[in-house]
């Protein structure tokens, strides 16, 4: 029976083969069996723009373009890969999603999103999301040069890791205030999300909340939707 498959938070980067493999594995073997695959952002660790990063993951550009073949590949921009762009989604055969997305199954309706537009504790982060995410900063970024972009990324990287090691555990997960507010929007529906890295089932009397954790070198997670949503470890 056809079913949904959704993952999040691989945080590919070129040198990591293992990770990348694992991935190539995981479209070959489970997600060519589904009839749709969401990615639900943070496919990548860093992406600097199509002209620029397509052509440092060609195998993993390879392995969704097969894939799309076949199954339908949605993918969401995360916090590292918001710069996802058109000639990415032609050259993979994979559909930009702007989020929240409603998702509709025969059994149940889910609102799918990255996650860290829930972590609205961390104001910093939230101030910093805002303005590099503002359409007028991504235009001038895509238009520096390859090399100016490659350095500005490094320093932001830098910061962002330096940053968290003084951030406490409970800022940079999500604020139930915030996250009960976007689900009332969405009435007898779920939620699922990632970007925490805190893989967890939380129930509350109006909707269940389903959150995905990282992959590994060797290991990764999926949630399943057929006719009851599980858990997946790959491996």
């Amino acid at each position: 029976m056809a079913h949904i498959l959704l993952i999040a938070d691989l945080h590919l980067i070129p040198d990591e083969t293992n990770k990348i493999n694992l991935f190539i594995k995981f479209c070959q073997e489970h997600a060519s069996k589904a009839e749709q695959l969401f990615i639900l952002g943070d496919l990548f660790n860093t992406w600097l723009g199509d002209d620029l990063s397509i052509d440092t993951y060609p195998s993993v550009i390879l392995a969704l373009k097969t894939l799309s073949a076949t199954t339908k590949v949605f993918i969401t921009g995360g916090n590292r890969d918001f710069l996802l762009g058109d000639k990415f989604a032609k050259k993979t055969g994979c559909v930009l999603l702007n989020t929240p997305y409603l998702l509709k199954t025969n059994h149940k309706n889910y609102v799918l999103i990255h996650g860290d537009e829930l972590c609205t504790d961390d104001k910093h982060y939230q101030q910093l999301k805002s303005m590099l995410q503002h359409p007028i900063t991504k235009f001038f970024f895509l238009h520096l040069p390859h090399k100016t972009r490659l350095k500005l990324s490094g320093q932001l990287r830098k910061k962002s890791t330096e940053a968290q090691q003084y951030k406490s555990h409970q800022i940079m997960d999500i604020n139930q205030q915030t996250t009960d507010k976007l689900m009332q929007k969405y009435p007898n529906t779920d939620l699922i999300h990632g970007h925490t890295h805190r893989q967890n089932t939380h129930h509350s009397e109006q909707y269940t909340r389903f959150v995905l954790g990282d992959w590994k070198g060797n290991q990764g997670n999926a949630i399943q939707i057929n006719d009851e949503l599980n858990y997946l470890e790959i491996r």
